[in-house]
């Protein structure tokens, strides 16, 4: 008998299972090198940025890490602008679902920049999107949102906030909602504050808040003190060219800048020019000195009679009678021996100072708000003679500010700047004046200050030099004969002059302790003496009362000084 046995079934199963297993080792392997590729992959990329790739500064890598926009601080660090994460509240219009004609009022108490109207004029328009408040508080916010309505949008934007207010303002300028530099620094320096390589660093300024704050102040009192429209004052180092303080009165809040008028966001410092008087008149004995016009100290000019030009004559305000020499010139603020000296100089070298002072261009400085100066097209005698004292031509305070700082650095000009410069570093600028000139004007705006006119913009121990500047404004029917603009340009320690100090103040009113008078010695020289008093210690300058600069070899030039301008 045959037996026949079959395979077991088990057999076949356990091969099947043997080549699912083969097979599942095969395709995990596989998945295993994928992974491990590009695992590898990876690693030899991040391996190659590290080594090949650009540094951390570059735009993508820094982004998400820094402000959109860069921060803005003083010379010593104080933060004046600096750019924060805020609310914007819209509406949808297209979308409402609530009734405008309930929804209006509502806005309106809320955010009552708008009317009702205004608001339901928005509602009812139809727009895919509207900005109803830009820079938002999120209590506003939560109070907006409250009001339950769909339509409403919320969104976080930056803010560009100026911590300081006021402080400095028309140097710094403004962003619009955009944040985009509007005026200022915010202007001039926009690629710079948002360029991604470079707005983690933030910008420093020249100007010291400290400084600035003195200024802006006792500038405030004194044309509210005066009543007058406005008033500029600067603060310039005599051998960099820095601005430490600059300020322009009426003056506006950055943070609101939509809320002030045009003309208090007006730099009257660099942009609005004025006939700044007498405070030409160092400018003019400095250039006969170099030219040799005026080669002694002694020597005497004719004061006993006005100066006739054509039909017009010049005149002194307080006449001497006499023949005075050159520092009495300057002590009593003669026009009529300036207008002489000026006219034995002639027209050539008159405009040749001039244009080596810039005085024909817009001031030079950082800032793209610059105002053109008003330049004489004809210069015949008559405006040579009288730019010499101040009058046909006129310039920007800044303009002065750095006449000056020429006239007692020891002759050199250079542009100014808003920007911090690094220590011992400076323009190379151009020489103006001999450096032989430059001592001599030293002691001779000190003079003006102990003997003549300026005497109440002296500062105790500070050795103040300085001349006041009294003109005339000038309007639609003329010279105003009781609008003044009236100047101190001043500069200390005048044995070694660091800095440069100007204050205006632009039609102000004479008050009981000023006697009346208008003059820059009874209303611009002493904001001066306050300033210097205030900042100079902060500068470095330590008041010396047994320190002056010798004026041996003038004062027997000299007599009796009047008063006053």
């Amino acid at each position: 008998m045959t037996t026949l046995v079959a395979r077991p079934n088990r057999v076949r199963d356990a091969g099947q299972r043997y080549q699912w297993l083969a097979t599942a080792h095969l395709r995990l392997m596989v998945l295993m090198l994928v992974f491990l590729g590009v695992g590898s992959l990876i690693g030899l990329r991040l391996t190659w940025l590290a080594i090949f790739g650009d540094p951390p500064t570059n735009a993508y890598a820094t982004t998400s890490l820094i402000p959109l926009r860069g921060d803005i601080v003083d010379r010593n660090g104080v933060t004046l602008a600096s750019t924060m994460d805020a609310w914007s509240v819209g509406v949808h219009p297209g979308r409402l679902l609530g009734d405008p004609e309930d929804l209006a009022p509502r806005l309106a108490a809320l955010m009552p920049e708008r009317s009702e109207a205004e608001y339901l004029a928005i509602l009812r328009s139809g727009r895919s999107f509207t900005y109803l408040r830009r820079r938002a508080m999120p209590e506003l916010v939560a109070q907006v949102n409250a009001l339950g309505e769909p339509a409403m949008a919320f969104a976080r934007e930056p803010e560009r906030l100026y911590p300081q207010t006021t402080l400095a303002a028309h140097v710094l300028g403004y962003t619009d909602f955009d944040g985009r530099g509007v005026t200022g620094i915010e202007r001039a320096l926009d690629g710079r504050l948002t360029d991604p390589a470079k707005r983690a660093d933030a910008v420093a300024l020249s100007i010291d808040s400290r400084v600035q704050a003195a200024m802006e102040s006792e500038l405030f009192a004194a044309m509210t003190k005066h009543s007058a429209v406005g008033a500029t004052g600067l603060v310039l180092d005599v051998d960099s060219g820095e601005v430490l303080a600059l300020a322009s009165l009426p003056v506006f809040n950055p943070n609101k800048f939509g809320k002030s008028p045009a003309e208090a966001r007006r730099n009257n410092v660099t942009q609005s020019v004025y006939e700044l008087g007498s405070t030409f008149k160092p400018l003019t004995i400095a250039q006969a000195m170099d030219t040799g016009v005026v080669s002694s100290m002694a020597k005497r000019y004719d004061a006993t009679a006005p100066l006739a030009i054509g039909r017009f004559r010049i005149k002194d305000d307080h006449p001497l009678g006499r023949w005075i020499t050159v520092p009495e010139t300057l002590i009593h603020s003669s026009n009529i021996v300036t207008a002489r000296i000026a006219d034995e100089m002639g027209q050539a070298r008159m405009e040749d100072l001039f244009r080596k002072l810039g005085f024909n261009e817009p001031p030079h400085i950082d800032l793209k708000e610059k105002g053109r100066t008003l330049w004489p097209h004809n210069w015949g005698r008559s405006t040579t003679l009288t730019t010499s004292y101040g009058h046909g031509i006129a310039v920007t305070p800044l303009h002065l500010a750095s006449a000056y700082a020429a006239l007692v650095n020891g002759g050199i000009w250079r542009p100014a700047t808003v920007m911090k410069l690094e220590k011992g570093v400076a323009p190379k600028g151009r020489r103006v004046f001999t450096e032989a000139t430059s001592i001599r004007m030293r002691q001779l705006l000190r003079l003006i200050v102990t003997e003549g006119t300026g005497r109440r913009g002296d500062a105790a121990g500070f050795r103040v030099g300085g001349k006041t500047g009294t003109a005339e404004k000038p309007g639609a029917g003329g010279y105003s004969r009781s609008v003044n603009v009236s100047t101190f340009a001043a500069a200390f320690p005048m044995d070694r002059p660091r800095y440069v100090v100007i204050a205006m103040l632009d039609a102000p009113k004479g008050t009981a302790d000023t006697f009346g008078f208008t003059s820059a010695a009874w209303t611009a020289a002493p904001v001066v003496s306050k300033v210097i008093a205030r900042t100079g210690p902060m500068l470095g300058v330590i008041p010396d009362a047994h320190k002056d600069v010798d004026l041996a070899d003038l004062a027997p030039l000299i007599q009796k000084p009047d008063k006053e301008e």
